[in-house]
């Protein structure tokens, strides 16, 4: 089963930390941040699925969708692992720390174009938490799908309403059985996700933001732009135009 064209529809994005500890989930938050203001810019809209903060401040996953004409078409290229070297706040001696993030990309799809059989799903539902397991309801309206057949799960806990939660949740569902069974008919691979970001490993990096140099090279086309601060503010249009007209 394949789609015609991909490029034109919304975009759902995931972002965790890699390797890094507190500085990689630091890092993924300016991730996140980086694509909300870069998708503000776009006039795009974004609706967060799932956000789960850490004490100090950093991301311990988040997944949310960007809707906007070619949304996928220019997120697509994000997929991968996004490297930082830089002196964390937390360090002393002024040593120059290297931690990864990942961010994997996938485009909206339909239920026509994905049917999920009721069967093959397991439906949980639990209290939704905040950063650093506060409670920010009474009530179990988040909810957590798992794909039985192919042990894919999916949480959102950011609507009130369990039923808001649960359609997000089928809509990442299907992008992400959508995107499997494309990676197993073009490339025989049965780990899509695997596929696009690694394991997190500072070696399958795609990008480096090294604070030191005030640099951001991306490692597909060996380029690279200056001002960090700019891009980590959402300034990304020369490096996704970049990407999205290169021809390896």
């Amino acid at each position: 089963m394949s789609l015609p064209e991909t490029g034109t529809r919304n975009a759902i994005l995931e972002i965790r930390p890699g390797v890094g500890g507190d500085e990689a989930e630091l890092f993924a938050f300016e991730l996140f941040r980086m694509y909300l203001r870069f998708a503000e810019r776009k006039s795009f809209k974004t609706e967060i699925a799932t956000l789960e903060r850490t004490p100090l401040g950093g991301l311990k996953v988040a997944v949310f969708k960007i809707k906007g004409p070619s949304a996928y078409s220019l997120f697509k290229n994000e997929s991968g692992v996004h490297r930082v070297q830089r002196i964390p706040k937390t360090e002393k001696s002024g040593r120059i720390h290297t931690s990864t993030a990942t961010v994997a990309v996938l485009p909206e799809i339909t239920p026509l174009e994905i049917q999920i059989n009721p069967s093959d799903l397991r439906i949980d539902t639990f209290r939704s938490s905040g950063a650093g397991g506060q409670y920010v309801q009474k009530t179990e309206s988040a909810v957590r799908i798992t794909h039985l057949p192919t042990g894919i799960m999916v949480s959102c806990q950011d609507e009130r309403s369990q039923l808001a939660n649960k359609e997000k949740a089928l809509t990442i569902l299907r992008s992400k059985l959508f995107q499997l069974k494309e990676t197993e008919r073009q490339s025989k691979l049965s780990e899509e996700r695997k596929s696009q970001i690694g394991t997190g490993e500072r070696s399958e990096k795609i990008r480096t933001y090294n604070f030191p140099q005030d640099r951001v090279t991306d490692h597909r086309m060996n380029k690279s732009w200056t001002r960090i601060d700019k891009i980590l503010d959402g300034d990304l249009d020369s490096i996704i135009n970049a990407l999205v007209n290169y021809q390896p």
